[in-house]
């Protein structure tokens, strides 16, 4: 149980996002990190969680490059209640993540990867 469980509330603010991203990052990122992609899940029931994955390959095209992980946060995931559809909570973390690009502590960090991608690990993933 990860010390973001706290977090398990109503819906998704950013400040619980940027709070989460950076005690994610606050540990220096293996060297072999090329690019990061945050994974989200539907745990059923309105419950939702998100996991930061390192990967050590990126390719706009093919998204297998997510599955070449050196790094994760699956032993601290953040998670949250919300009666939104998948659709909807995709595109609150979306927008939480572009926020998070432009004035997070570690935006410089994110934008220097290669590529970031965001989805639902059985579906599509969207590269920003």
């Amino acid at each position: 149980m990860g010390i973001f469980n706290f977090f398990a509330s109503s819906d998704l603010s950013y400040k619980e996002f940027e709070k989460w991203v950076d005690s994610s990052l606050t540990a220096e990122l293996p060297k072999d990190v090329v690019a990061l992609c945050f994974n989200l899940y539907d745990d059923d029931n309105g419950h939702w969680s998100v996991e930061l994955v390192g990967t050590s390959s990126f390719d706009k095209d093919n998204s297998d490059w997510a599955c070449n992980e050196v790094f994760d946060t699956r032993d601290n995931p953040l998670k949250w209640k919300s009666k939104e559809s998948w659709e909807k909570v995709l595109s609150s973390v979306r927008s939480h993540l572009e926020t998070y690009l432009k004035n997070g502590k570690h935006a410089s960090l994110l934008r220097s990867q290669q590529g970031i991608g965001l989805g639902f690990v059985d579906g599509d993933l969207i590269i920003l």
